[in-house]
C-alpha cells in the first residue's frame, strides 16, 4: 500500500478523525515545512553577509561574486525545480522534500571548506539543486491541507520562513564571521537542516491530493509542457509571473549586495551589518509577509483582484524610500527608510503562490509552483545579483567601490515600477480565470 493511501488512524501525527485532517496536525505540518523553508533561506543567504570577506580572500571581481551568489545558484535552482516538482506530483512529496533538504544542507557545510571560486560555484550549484526540490512540493501539500479561503495565509506563513531565515543568516552569520571566521558560519548554518531531514523523513505523512478542495485527484499527472502551455494561456498567470519575477529581480540583487554596500559605503562591520539587516529584513519583512497574507485573504473573499492590488500598492509606496536609502549618506535614517520597501516587497509571494495554486488542477500543483518559481528565479535570482555586480564593476573606475554599488542598486530599484504594471494587468483577468478554472474542476472557487 502506498504512502498516499495507507490507513492513517493509528498514527498520532495523522488526522484525529477519518476523512479530515485535524487543525493541530495541519498546523504541525505547516510548522515543519516553514522550518525547512527557514533553513532553505539560511543556507542561501549566509553567503550574502559573508560576501565581502569571501571576495577579499578569493580576490575576484564583483561580476564573479554576482555569478556565485546569483547565477550559479539561481539557474540550477530554477531549472531543476521543474523535474523535481514533476517527481513530487507523481510520487510521495514528503520524500522529495526530505532528500533535497539533506542535499542542500551537506552542500552548505562543504562551502565552509571551499578555497577557490570554482569550488564555490560547484557547491552553490549543489545548494541550488537541493533547494529546488523543497518549495514546490511544500506549496502543493499546503494546498491540499488548507482550503482556498485560508490558503494565502498558510502560504504567507510559509513565506515568512524567508524573513526568519535571512534574520538568522545575517545576524548569526555576521557575528560568527566576525568572531570565528566566515568558514564557521557555513558549518553552523548547515546543522539545522541535517536535523530537520529526520523530522521530515520520519515525522510527516502525505495528505491526499485535493483534500482541502473536497476532491480526489484521479488520473496521471500532466506532462511538463502540458502544464507550461496550460498556465501560459492564462493571462493572469503570465502577468503575475512577470510581476513576481521583476519584484524578485530587485529584491535578490539588494539582498546579495546591500551588506557589502553598507560595509564599504557606510563603514559598518560585518557584525553590525548583520544585526541591522536581520531586524530590517527578518522582523519587518516577516511582518509584511504575514500581514500581507492575512490582508489579502480577508479582502479577496469579496474580490480576487485584491490578491494583486495589495502587492502592487505596497511596492509602489516603497520605491521612493528605497531610493532614499541608496542615495543618502545617513546610515541610520537610510536603514530606517529601507524598512518600507522591505515590508512592501515582502507581501507579493504569499498571494502569488495562492493564486497559482488556485489556477492549477489538483495533479499539477507542485509543478505549477515550480513553473512560477522557474520564472521568478531565472529572471530574479539568476540575473538580479549578476546585473548589480556587472553595473558596479562598470561604474567603479569612475565612482569608486562604494558609490558604484550605491548607483547600481538605485538603478535596479526602479524596475519595481515595471513590476507594478504587470500586477495591475493581472488584476484585469484574475477573477475570470479563477472562476473558469474552478468551474472546470468542479471545486470551490479559489
Amino acid at each position: 500500500m502506498s504512502d498516499e493511501t495507507q490507513d492513517v488512524s493509528a498514527d498520532p501525527l495523522r488526522p484525529l478523525k477519518v476523512g479530515g485532517f485535524s487543525m493541530p496536525y495541519r498546523n504541525y505540518v505547516l510548522l515543519v515545512l516553514t522550518l525547512i523553508y527557514v533553513v532553505n533561506w539560511i543556507d542561501r543567504y549566509v553567503f550574502a553577509i559573508l560576501l565581502d570577506d569571501i571576495q577579499r580572500e578569493l580576490q575576484v571581481s564583483n561580476t564573479v561574486m554576482g555569478l556565485l551568489t546569483g547565477t550559479a545558484f539561481g539557474l540550477f535552482y530554477a531549472v531543476l525545480g521543474v523535474p523535481l516538482a514533476l517527481l513530487a506530483d507523481r510520487t510521495v512529496r514528503i520524500k522529495v522534500i526530505a532528500w533535497c533538504l539533506g542535499l542542500f544542507s551537506v552542500m552548505t557545510a562543504l562551502c565552509g571548506a571551499a578555497t577557490t571560486a570554482w569550488q564555490f560555484a560547484i557547491l552553490r550549484v549543489g545548494v541550488g539543486v537541493g533547494e529546488a526540490g523543497t518549495s514546490p512540493p511544500s506549496h502543493s501539500i499546503l494546498a491540499d491541507l488548507f482550503p482556498p479561503k485560508e490558503r494565502a495565509t498558510a502560504m504567507a506563513i510559509l513565506a515568512m520562513g524567508l524573513n526568519a531565515g535571512i534574520f538568522i543568516a545575517f545576524f548569526f552569520g555576521g557575528w560568527i564571521a566576525e568572531l570565528w571566521g566566515w568558514r564557521w558560519a557555513f558549518f553552523l548554518a548547515a546543522a539545522p537542516g541535517i536535523l530537520l531531514f529526520f523530522v521530515a523523513r520520519f515525522g510527516l505523512r502525505e495528505p491526499p491530493r485535493g483534500h482541502a478542495d473536497g476532491m480526489t485527484a484521479t488520473g496521471d499527472a500532466p506532462k511538463v509542457m502540458e502544464v507550461f502551455a496550460y498556465l501560459w494561456k492564462l493571462k493572469t498567470f503570465r502577468h503575475l509571473a512577470l510581476a513576481a519575477a521583476l519584484t524578485s529581480f530587485v529584491g535578490y540583487g539588494a539582498l546579495q549586495w546591500v551588506p557589502k554596500y553598507l560595509i564599504v559605503s557606510h563603514g559598518m562591520s560585518v557584525g553590525e551589518v548583520g544585526t541591522a539587516l536581520a531586524f530590517v529584513i527578518g522582523v519587518f519583512g516577516g511582518l509584511g509577509t504575514f500581514a500581507g497574507g492575512m490582508l489579502v485573504d480577508k479582502l479577496s473573499k469579496g474580490d480576487a483582484r485584491w490578491n494583486v492590488w495589495v502587492p502592487a500598492g505596497a511596492i509602489t509606496i516603497g520605491v521612493p524610500f528605497g531610493l532614499f536609502f541608496y542615495l543618502s549618506d545617513s546610515t541610520t535614517i537610510g536603514i530606517i527608510a529601507w524598512t518600507i520597501p522591505i515590508i512592501g516587497s515582502a507581501i507579493y509571494l504569499g498571494p502569488a503562490l495562492s493564486v497559482t495554486q488556485g489556477l492549477a488542477s489538483l495533479k499539477m500543483r507542485a509543478l505549477a509552483s515550480a513553473t512560477l518559481l522557474f520564472v521568478i528565479n531565472i529572471i530574479g535570482l539568476g540575473l538580479g545579483p549578476l546585473l548589480v555586480g556587472v553595473v558596479a564593476d562598470i561604474l567603479e573606475p569612475t565612482y569608486g567601490v562604494g558609490d558604484a554599488l550605491r548607483y547600481s542598486l538605485a538603478a535596479t530599484a526602479l524596475i519595481y515600477v515595471w513590476a507594478v504594471a504587470h500586477f495591475l494587468f493581472a488584476a484585469k483577468y484574475v477573477r475570470e480565470d479563477l472562476a473558469t478554472v474552478a468551474t472546470l474542476e468542479g471545486r470551490a472557487e479559489a
